[in-house]
């Protein structure tokens, strides 16, 4: 098994990094760069360590995926979600308070009257999500229901400017992607537990169009910050994409006219800013392709 044929076994099986890290012994920074095509020459040993895995693994089993379950607070499942028929959001704990900036924080739909304990701390499933109407917009992260509210002008006329902008850069450069506005579901685990909608996605490897959802982390990842999605964009989202195996997530905050730039797959990555103005490079084009942000019309 060579190396590209390790990365795509990677997205067959849905393996984070980290999941080979641990399964492997393999340092998560060294896997991260021999996946990331940073290593150009990894030694055979670490290289044999990692294909063990990989050739030994069974997608029908979940013994590695059964391993990952992060929580966000320090009871990530005592939110639930009303049945779609009656439903009703309320804030959720550590979610509800209004920060310093006045700004409400993101709310995840929780149970509204008597339900036992049992249905209030139960996990949400992708069945639970799918039974949901079809004009009720929500993620599902770790068994947790976050509503969505409608965007507003400025957050579409950055996305739509955005489609573009990535779509002109890699036609421009040959890149092998694919770009993707929001809504579109992203199954981000491969589990039961997290659907997600980033504003925008690119995809730069071979996968079914006629599929209704992504399996697996997109190669980058960019959200929009809104009053409803502030927090969870920043914190919780930001977790999910990096253990995920997501290689790059921007963030773009129309307030402030600020791009904070997350390149994941670099040894102790630091995030890098951007203004509205700049040329921002892309750092999965291996520094091919850059976004003239000035040409986003907000």
């Amino acid at each position: 098994m060579t190396i590209e044929e390790m990365r795509t076994r990677k997205i067959e099986l849905g393996f984070t990094n980290e999941m080979l890290s641990r399964a492997s012994g393999v340092p998560l920074s060294t896997v991260q760069k021999i996946m990331g095509g940073l290593t150009k020459a990894p030694r055979k040993l670490t290289v044999d360590a990692l294909r063990k895995v990989l050739e030994a693994a069974d997608t029908g089993q979940d013994n590695m995926s059964g391993q990952r379950r992060y929580s966000y607070t320090s009871q990530p499942y005592d939110s639930g979600l009303k049945p779609a028929a009656s439903m009703m959001c309320e804030p959720a704990m550590n979610y509800g308070d209004t920060d310093q900036s006045g700004q409400t924080a993101d709310k995840a739909c929780e149970p509204v009257g008597n339900y036992t304990e049992a249905e209030k701390i139960r996990k949400y499933t992708l069945d639970d999500y799918y039974a949901l109407p079809d004009d009720q917009r929500v993620e599902l992260i770790d068994g947790v229901f976050y509503d969505m509210s409608a965007p507003s002008a400025i957050h579409q006329i950055i996305l739509g400017d955005l489609y573009i902008l990535f779509r002109e850069c890699a036609d421009r450069h040959g890149m092998p992607c694919h770009v993707f506005l929001s809504p579109f579901d992203v199954r981000l685990d491969r589990d039961n537990y997290t659907m997600v909608q980033p504003d925008l996605v690119i995809f730069c490897h071979d996968f079914d169009i006629d599929m209704k959802r992504y399996e697996g982390a997109p190669d980058l990842a960019v959200e929009i910050l809104s009053p409803s999605t502030r927090r969870k964009d920043l914190t919780l989202k930001l977790f999910k994409y990096e253990q995920a195996g997501v290689r790059e997530y921007w963030v773009v905050d129309p307030k402030v006219r600020k791009v904070t730039v997350h390149c994941f797959e670099k040894e102790d990555y630091h995030p890098v800013q951007y203004d509205f103005s700049d040329q921002i490079p892309i750092g999965i084009s291996n520094g091919e392709c850059a976004i003239d942000f000035s040409r986003v019309k907000v």
